[in-house]
């Protein structure tokens, strides 16, 4: 499994499998929107670190940030190559938990405005896909 680069981190059914018990398990935002995994058992683990990378080192932190991946991903023709639709699904799980966490109601829409348009392209690269 690699954590970052056009590799993908997803090599197997079993990677994919791991991926959602990360996400499942749940992640840990910081003050400075670092990602840590809330199992600290997973996130010792080579996979767990690799998944950590993954996110920290390449997904957006900030509302522009993810707007601006949003924009090369909505005008992105053809179906994703499989690093970059990772990146997408990441960036959705990401935006899911900034909308939870978001203590302002102007925030938390800005963040349920990305997640909503990250959920919608997701759909549109499976419909894509097929």
């Amino acid at each position: 499994m690699r954590g970052a680069g056009n590799q993908g981190f997803v090599k197997s059914v079993n990677d994919a499998n791991l991926m959602f018990e990360f996400l499942l398990n749940g992640l840990v935002i910081d003050h400075d929107n670092n990602v840590a995994l809330r199992d600290e058992e997973m996130a010792s683990m080579r996979q767990g670190r690799a998944f950590l990378a993954l996110i920290n080192d390449n997904i957006p932190k900030t509302a522009p940030a993810m707007e601006d991946l949003l924009v090369t991903l909505e005008d992105h023709e053809n179906s994703l190559p499989q690093h970059r639709f990772e990146r997408l699904i990441l960036g959705t799980a990401y935006s899911a938990y900034q909308v939870q966490h978001q203590n302002l109601e102007s925030e938390k829409k800005v963040w349920g405005n990305i997640l909503g348009r990250l959920a919608n392209a997701t759909f549109v690269q499976l419909r894509k896909s097929s």
